[in-house]
This record gives C-alpha cells, sequence and structure tokens, in this order.
C-alpha cells in the first residue's frame, strides 16, 4: 500500500492516504513535546518504540472485544489504519493520583484512588484540552448520550484489560489517555495510540517512572525507559 499526500501532521504522528479511501497510514515520529507543546525535543528510537507497542496493544485489546482502528504494521515506524472521524475528547483513566490529578486534589502523588477516575478533556490545543464534564459534552454535541456511554464502557474495561496484562509484567498502570474515533458507518473504536508517551507505567516494585514523566520532569534515562516498555511488552 503506497503512501500518498500528507493529511495531518500532529506532535507525534504524521497521517497520510493510501489507493484505498478508507485505509491511512500512520508514521510516529521522534519527536517529543510536554506541556501542550511548550517544551520540545526529541526521544531517539520513540517513533518506532510508540508504533509497535501500541500495536502490540491495539492487538490485546481487540482479542478482548475493543474494537480498534489498528489494520496492518507495516514498518517500525509505520501503521495502515482504518479512516476514523476523531470524537473531539480525551478520555483519561486514573487509578492512582499523579500529575494534575494529584496537583489539583493535593494528594500526594502515588496515593491509590478508592476508585478509578473517568475524566474528559475537549481536544483543542488552543485551549489547553480544557476539562469538560457530560453537560459540556451534550450541549456542544461531541457524543450522545449512548455514545459516551460506550466510550466510557470502553475506557473502563481497557483500563482492567491492561492493568491486568500489564502487572503481570512488573508494571503498574498508573493513568492513561485515550481517543476514540468514528468509522464511516458510525462504529465507534479506539484510535490514536497507546504508549510511554500517553501511559503512566511505574516499575511494580520500586515505582520508577517508565514513561514521559522522564521527559517532562528532565528524570534522565528517557530512551532507557521506552525501551525497558518495550522489552517488557515484546521482548525487544
Amino acid at each position: 500500500m503506497k503512501k500518498l499526500e500528507q493529511v495531518y501532521e500532529g506532535k507525534a504522528k504524521k497521517v497520510f492516504k493510501t489507493e484505498d479511501a478508507e485505509l491511512f497510514i500512520v508514521s510516529y515520529k521522534d519527536d517529543a513535546t510536554a506541556f501542550n507543546g511548550l517544551k520540545k525535543g526529541t526521544i531517539v528510537g520513540k517513533g518506532a518504540i510508540n508504533n509497535q507497542v501500541t500495536n502490540h496493544l491495539m492487538k490485546l485489546l481487540e482479542k478482548s472485544g475493543i474494537p480498534t482502528h489498528f489494520v496492518e504494521e507495516i514498518s517500525e515506524t509505520e501503521t495502515i489504519v482504518k479512516k476514523v472521524t476523531i470524537v473531539p475528547l480525551e478520555v483519561i483513566v486514573r487509578n492512582i493520583a499523579a500529575g494534575s490529578l494529584a496537583k489539583r486534589l493535593g494528594l500526594e502523588e502515588g496515593t491509590k484512588m478508592k476508585k478509578t477516575v473517568l475524566e474528559y478533556s475537549y481536544k483543542n490545543d488552543e485551549l489547553g484540552d480544557p476539562m469538560i464534564n457530560e453537560y459540556h459534552i451534550f450541549a456542544m454535541e461531541f457524543a450522545t448520550k449512548e455514545e459516551l456511554e460506550l466510550i466510557a464502557g470502553y475506557s473502563m474495561k481497557i483500563n482492567s484489560i491492561l492493568s491486568t496484562y500489564l502487572a503481570d509484567l512488573g508494571i503498574e498502570l498508573i493513568d492513561f489517555k485515550l481517543e476514540f474515533g468514528k468509522l464511516s458507518d458510525g462504529t465507534i473504536v479506539l484510535a490514536d495510540e497507546i504508549s510511554p508517551d500517553t501511559c503512566r507505567f511505574w516499575d511494580s516494585k520500586t515505582g520508577e517512572k517508565l514513561d514521559k514523566d522522564r521527559f517532562r520532569r528532565d528524570l534522565g534515562n528517557v530512551e532507557d525507559a521506552y525501551h525497558e516498555i518495550m522489552r517488557r511488552l515484546m521482548g525487544k
């Protein structure tokens, strides 16, 4: 399948048309950003790791009944995906207080939540991806009640599947961000990526951060952390 014109370039990925109108090629980049683009840099090998880790986890979720946009990995950094119209929501699932949640609620980072927290942000870089609730979502017609219930249900099921899977690999799933899209027939599927860019992964024993927080917080050994996630998940 050939890459045709580029239709999108984001912070971490480029998207290209193909000869099939319903299929795109996603190309992952090594570029790294944080704080809505205020901090920029490069994480060597990140594109290849995020692409392969995402596809590995998408295939795992598909087997458990979560529909995704994944079709086929065609290189270390490129994947064929189904064309989707992205629902303009970032869905954040939180098991343990970290990052902005810890700051907002005055919790010590690492505090286990009594109940998994589900949050929504309006996917809009210019506005800084502001947090919104169901009333905003329905008022702005980002999703219907039925669609949001489906998205929430998928998100909690994904959390359960991934938490169990990662625990066996010595990784604690602290929190993560998901995005969903609609196929041409209106079917809602999981889209975007699941990677150290979009998840907080901590070593279960040591609490060592194995994700993008190492870049955000200048903790060093960023590439090593990304490689460690790929090694544990895929033996690479």
